[in-house]
């Protein structure tokens, strides 16, 4: 994951991390939880393949809320 992170220019970075922590904070867990690590790893899939302007939003799509929680 990190590894792929570093690919990317220091923009598509701060995307990430921001898409990432939103859709932690919106779901009620950590960056460094599971579900956290899986949003990140998504997150740098689909900006690697131009899904920066609804990276959010596709990471609700894919992920959907944590368990328990409503969207």
């Amino acid at each position: 994951m990190l590894q792929s992170l570093i690919t990317l220019s220091d923009q598509d970075i701060e995307v990430v991390i921001t898409a990432v922590q939103q859709w932690c904070t919106r779901n009620h867990c950590d960056i460094d939880s599971n579900e956290g690590h899986r949003a990140l790893t998504l997150a740098i899939d689909l900006v690697q393949n131009s899904a920066r302007d609804t990276l959010l939003q596709s990471l609700t799509e894919r992920l959907g809320p944590r368990h328990g929680q409503s969207l």
